[in-house]
């Protein structure tokens, strides 16, 4: 069988790169206000968005160098180097003290911001993680605590933040609050969530959120969270509601979509074709667990495999785990184990799904693997060791399973984020 492991890369590599800040803030960024530049940024991206609105502001536009600050807060190993932007490196998926530092000085430099400023606001996915500010009342760990019940929930990026934005001083439009005295609030922003709600981007810090306390109360019931009574007691106070339309924290601020997932889905699909292959796209925007989408992806892969069709399957969105065991991993690998047990014996038959950050789960470092790939090679690996995908799937460990059979795909970051990219290839 021809080795489809080269071409299954330059696929998702073609996704990434059409949501690179490299290639898509340029254009986009606002002429300099008659005052200062004051930049901040969230999220995987962030460091990568802050290097480019410099070479912007300071090399293109000629801008003297002390009239643009700010800082960028990003995962760690994300980080890249910058003149006047400060690039704090912090914790994703669970947030650490640097992330708490970083958007501490986040929100003391908005509130420094006065009618002559631009305040622009950069935004990429993980800022949620990245930007914590717990609210009065509700300390650090137990915020920790709250990311880590949600993260083993199984609930979706979008249920999720409604939880975290009701327990944020950041999230849910306080940004802007904080930072209303600028003469505009300029918010750009690469999307990694279904459908592309500017509220649900690292939580929406710049804009008005439509979601309540009692929305994040019954997420808290539905999903049998695990949290203190401290956070209960944040979640019944009327103090810590989300900004809604109307606030005047919003009459002078704009949000632009720099990049959204269809856009890399779509070029993901153009390189498949290219080849050759007929493409089934399954969209931008797929949410569910991670298993029972792969089992329905299999399904069309065998149906095309029993027609003699050539095809490329492609699909993006964010699935979810529900953790039951104690394994390592994330949706990715999962969806790419599930596939794995269910194709095991089809021939001619290869997939990739991973992460466009370059990192699908794990414990936050940049060396975490951004998914895995599948083919004949993983069926024969399998079966020579011994490997039972089921067992497992069991406990969640993809990330032992592949560490097995040499197909985890290992990227490093990618400095952006449009969810995720799953392509399976039938010869």
């Amino acid at each position: 069988m021809t080795d489809r492991r080269p071409f299954l890369r330059s696929i998702f590599d073609a996704a990434v790169a059409a949501a690179h800040p490299d290639v898509v803030l340029a254009s986009r960024l606002r002429p300099a206000a008659k005052g200062r530049v004051i930049c901040l940024a969230a999220g995987k991206g962030a460091g990568a968005m802050a290097a480019a609105a410099e070479r912007h502001y300071l090399d293109t536009l000629g801008l003297e160098p002390a009239r643009l600050l700010g800082i960028a807060t990003t995962r760690h190993g994300h980080g890249v180097p910058t003149r006047r932007i400060k690039v704090v490196e912090a914790g994703h998926p669970v947030p650490d003290e640097a992330g708490l530092r970083g958007a501490d000085d986040t929100l003391r430099l908005a509130a420094e911001a006065t009618p002559d400023d631009l305040l622009l606001v950069l935004l990429t996915g993980g800022g949620s993680a990245n930007w914590i500010a717990p609210v009065e009342g509700v300390s650090f760990a137990q915020k920790q605590q709250v990311n880590r019940a949600l993260l083993r929930s199984g609930a979706p990026i979008g249920e999720m933040n409604i939880v975290r934005k009701h327990l944020s001083r950041i999230k849910g439009g306080r940004l802007a609050r904080a930072g209303q005295h600028a003469a505009e609030i300029v918010t750009l922003a690469i999307s990694d969530v279904p459908h592309d709600d500017p509220s649900a981007i690292a939580s929406g810090p710049t804009v008005p959120d439509p979601t309540t306390l009692a929305d994040a109360r019954a997420l808290v019931a539905k999903y049998n969270l695990s949290v203190d009574d401290a956070v209960r007691r944040a979640l019944d106070d009327p103090r810590n509601e989300s900004c809604k339309p109307g606030d005047p924290a919003f009459a002078r601020a704009t949000f632009e979509l720099l990049a959204k997932p269809k856009a890399s889905i779509d070029a993901a699909v153009r390189v498949a074709q290219d080849a050759g292959y007929e493409t089934i796209a399954l969209g931008a925007d797929l949410e569910g667990e991670a298993r029972d989408i792969a089992a329905a992806h299999a399904q069309f892969a065998l149906k095309a495999r029993s027609e003699g069709k050539r095809v490329a399957i492609i699909s993006g969105g964010e699935l979810t785990v529900t953790v039951r065991g104690n394994g390592r991993g994330g949706p990715n690998q999962e969806y790419a184990l599930a596939l794995a047990d269910l194709l095991k014996d089809t021939p001619n038959i290869a997939a990739l799904a991973a992460d466009t950050d370059g990192a699908d789960g794990g414990a936050g470092s940049a060396t975490d693997p951004a998914g895995a790939v599948i083919d004949q090679a993983t069926f024969a690996k399998m079966k020579s060791i011994g490997l039972d995908p089921k067992a497992y799937l069991e406990n969640n460990d993809a990330t032992g399973f592949f560490a097995q059979t040499g197909d985890l795909l290992l990227t490093g970051p990618t400095l952006t984020n449009v969810n995720d990219v799953r392509v399976i290839l039938v010869d």
